[in-house]
């Protein structure tokens, strides 16, 4: 997942999987929604400056699937057909992640990626999903400073904590009262069925990374008979949707943050930064009070120890990047700055590279993340003592970024979701992929969704450092587990172990993931 700083369509023998995946009152828009089934899409370029083979179109898809005889919004959809006649298996479709990711251009990116022998069997589809980029796009009218999701607790500054979730969410519905209980992931999901059933499928394959994993989990909850081959990259816990997934960045930095002190007093003599790892650990937070009392100078921005905490918190799972910036600060703060800004918050800090298209709103990935966090769930706490409380808490327990992830968020004032959250519980077929390091969805977060999805296997991959495995690198195990799967349908006998490319060790070893606890300081579920 991304915060800012990171349906059905009915021919006459699947009503009753409709009627399972929405609500009992909704069953009786089985009729209506086959205008949506026949839609034919006008397909045309999508930019005249790429490939004419890449065509994009938009359909039309209910706002509320309870009500599909009433307001619709527009849905753009793309394409690359690369399947080749007699090796086609179907359509698949990507998520890139997010909440509030455009995935309109993923065909495109994934052409590079898959192998001749995969992409051959796939039409590759994009989308943006519903309020994000230009899919009836969402905006709120936030300013930058108000993108800002990274707020440290402390006691004289939580009022206005407060006060900016609480400005938050009352932008976000005087700009979006009607649509807004209406762009949650299991809307997505059922967009993702209008899209199966518009390209003439009777089931789809899926690529999701980060939110798109949690996406996918629920497509396949929601209607298991349609789901072909899954692949879920680097996946959110469902369990823990939404609020637990802020929470666990706190939990997992915590032994990463070992790992990188141990790492970081090996190569002292490059460093310099202690010999051990409590002195590591000590000249880290030695700056970290500097920066408290001081702000430090970098390349003409002051960081304080905040500020510091808060951009280092994905650093610390790449050792070397960790190490490296944690010098450069130790020269800023003896008087040598950096000479261009590199860690400062600004006002671009919590934009979605979703707003450099035109054709979203500056705050469109903002506006989608608050849109589907708050309105998937109704797990989140309503009294702001609350998160003063599990803040305080936070901050003793993973003193790197536990008060950022327990404090006051927008959606303290968001209002009750239109529908309950997806209780993910199935035994569908996937292929789970997860790095051992991973910032962004930390190794218990992938187990819990590997532990929810019964039938699932999954591509561990130890030592594995950044947020997204499934790539283009050709020494990968975990990219020939994955395109294996994509060719033939069938899951690994049992999970699988592979070390990380350059990594010493015998590669990809047959075994199951290691639970939790086999990793130093690695969180517990």
């Amino acid at each position: 997942m991304r915060i800012g700083r990171v349906a059905p369509l009915l021919t006459v023998g699947v009503t009753a999987t409709l009627v399972a995946a929405l609500a009992p009152a909704q069953a009786s828009a089985a009729e209506p929604l086959k205008r949506f089934e026949n839609q034919k899409p006008a397909w045309h370029r999508c930019d005249a400056s790429g490939p004419a083979a890449f065509q994009c179109a938009t359909i039309k898809v209910p706002l509320d699937y309870s009500r599909p005889d009433a307001k619709t919004i527009s849905l753009a959809i793309s394409r690359l057909k690369t399947g080749v006649a007699g090796k086609r298996h179907g359509a698949i479709l990507f998520n890139p992640g997010g909440p509030g990711g455009e995935g309109l251009d993923m065909p495109l990116m994934m052409k590079d990626m898959m192998p001749a022998k995969v992409r051959e069997q796939y039409d590759l589809i994009g989308f943006d999903p519903r309020g994000v980029g230009r899919s009836s796009p969402v905006s709120c009218g936030l300013t930058g400073r108000e993108q800002n999701t990274e707020h440290p607790y402390k006691k004289a500054t939580f009022g206005r904590d407060v006060a900016w979730a609480r400005t938050v969410a009352g932008k976000c519905r005087a700009r979006n009262g009607d649509k807004l209980p209406y762009i949650t992931t299991r809307n997505t999901a059922r967009d993702m069925d209008v899209i199966r059933t518009v390209l003439g499928e009777k089931k789809i394959s899926y690529l999701g990374y980060s939110y798109g994993t949690y996406l996918g989990a629920v497509y396949a909850q929601m209607f298991p008979q349609r789901t072909d081959r899954f692949v879920l990259d680097s996946s959110v816990d469902p369990a823990r949707v939404w609020r637990g997934m802020i929470q666990i960045w706190a939990e997992g930095t915590e032994p990463a943050f070992t790992r990188w002190t141990e790492w970081t007093a090996q190569r002292h003599g490059t460093y310099r930064l202690g010999d051990t790892p409590a002195q590591v650990r000590k000249t880290f937070w030695d700056l970290i009070a500097r920066a408290d009392r001081t702000p430090i100078d970098d390349g003409g921005a002051k960081l304080t120890g905040d500020d510091i905490r808060a951009t280092l918190r994905p650093q610390f799972f790449s050792p070397k990047n960790a190490a490296e910036t944690v010098v450069a600060l130790k020269k800023a703060a003896a008087g040598h700055p950096a000479p261009h800004r590199s860690l400062a918050p600004d006002e671009q800090q919590g934009r979605h590279p979703a707003a450099a298209f035109a054709q979203a709103p500056a705050d469109n990935g903002t506006a989608a993340f608050w849109s589907v966090v708050c309105g998937d769930t109704a797990n989140w706490p309503h009294d702001p003592e609350q998160y003063r409380h599990d803040a305080i808490r936070d901050k003793a327990k993973y003193p790197l970024y536990g008060d950022f992830g327990s404090n006051i968020m927008p959606c303290a004032f968001w209002g009750k979701p239109a529908e309950p959250v997806t209780a993910v519980d199935n035994t569908v077929g996937v292929l789970t992929v997860q790095n051992q390091w991973d910032p962004q969805t930390p190794l218990a977060s992938g187990l819990g969704m590997h532990h929810a999805l019964k039938g699932s296997r999954m591509v561990y991959v130890k030592g594995g450092e950044g947020h997204g495995v499934y790539s283009a690198d050709p020494r990968s195990c975990a990219n020939r587990t994955v395109n294996a799967y994509l060719s033939t349908g069938k899951l690994p006998a049992q999970d699988v172990s592979c070390d990380a490319p350059g990594r010493q060790g015998p590669g990809v070893n047959q075994r199951i993931v290691p639970a939790p606890q086999d990793t130093p300081g690695a969180p517990r579920f």
